[in-house]
């Protein structure tokens, strides 16, 4: 039961730190002991510890020797390499599905996502916007049933998150995301394998460039 609860506390520290870092609260650059983190997030020193390895792991923070962690910063040169593999995973994963047949209830947490999305939009509520793009997102790699490579794609899109979150306000309102996304579960629903690839790469494209051009022109990525 002791090492049941510890990996439970772990689990929850972890978390709590990715949802701060996937949301830039805990900000690009920012460097931090194990101390603080334990004081922070009220929980033990070797808690932290673990949580703080599986984020190195996922290229989240680096760890510093006696000093704690910092926050990995967003490079432009990451952002590129991370949309390279994006648009050669993602585009084939949209191709695979729409060879399912996927059912209307089995598309339904996608349905809603982009219904999230659109609504947002709406209410010129990008935060809330950029949570159901995610779950859009996340949704899709979930259909697609290969675990190994959901974790892939998974640890990718954390890093295009901070980007996007940091970007949010930078960028024009996002509705050519919102018809992207739409055409590419039509594409899927109507079993047009060509379609929902070519739909899947122009959306990663032009989302890349229009990233990748913000960073450089803001100095973000020089973090």
């Amino acid at each position: 039961m002791e090492n049941q609860s510890k990996t439970t506390r772990a689990e929850g520290a972890y978390r709590l730190l990715k949802t701060e870092i996937r949301l830039n609260r805990m900000a690009p650059g920012l460097q931090l002991t194990e101390p603080e983190l334990a004081q922070r997030f009220s929980v033990g020193r070797s808690t932290i510890r673990e949580a703080l390895i599986r984020l190195e792991s996922e290229g989240l923070v680096e760890l510093i020797p006696r000093k704690g962690m910092r926050v990995l910063p967003l490079r432009v040169e990451d952002m590129r390499e991370i949309y390279e593999m994006l648009m050669v995973l993602e585009p084939n994963i949209a191709g695979k599905l729409a060879t399912k047949g996927l059912t209307d209830r089995e598309l339904e947490p996608i349905e809603q996502a982009m219904h999230d999305m659109e609504v947002a939009l709406e209410n010129q509520d990008l935060e809330t916007w950029a949570g159901a793009d995610d779950r859009f997102h996340m949704g899709l790699l979930s259909l697609h049933g290969n675990h190994r490579l959901s974790a892939v794609v998974a640890e990718l899109s954390d890093q295009v998150h901070r980007a996007r979150m940091i970007t949010l306000r930078l960028r024009d309102m996002p509705t050519k995301s919102n018809a992207e996304h739409r055409k590419i579960v039509d594409c899927i629903r109507s079993q047009d394998v060509k379609g929902a690839i070519s739909a899947f790469s122009q959306h990663r494209c032009r989302a890349a460039d229009e990233l990748v051009s913000i960073l450089e022109k803001s100095g973000i990525g020089q973090l």
